[in-house]
């Protein structure tokens, strides 16, 4: 193995990967593409509950993490995508 395969090799392995994405197969591309779409899809199902959150807080809480009522009420009736 040259130097400069064994540097890309060691990179790949820092980022999580068992080997350079070159060397992958169709299957192994397709794989780290619906990870990275499952984790996208977890990203905004959170936000999304975090803004329901947001509506279903009393006054109090709302005023203990420094955010009026109406701004929570925005904030929670925005759209999941955005």
């Amino acid at each position: 193995m040259d130097t400069i395969e064994t540097i890309r090799y060691a990179g790949a392995s820092l980022r999580g990967d068992s080997y350079p994405s070159e060397r992958r197969g169709f299957g192994g591309r397709l794989v780290v593409v619906l990870g990275s779409l499952m984790r996208q899809i977890g990203r905004v199902l959170e936000r999304r509950r975090g803004r329901l959150a947001l509506l279903e807080m009393t006054d109090e809480q709302l005023k203990d993490i420094g955010v009026s009522r109406c701004d929570a009420h925005r904030e929670g009736l925005r759209p999941f995508w955005d």
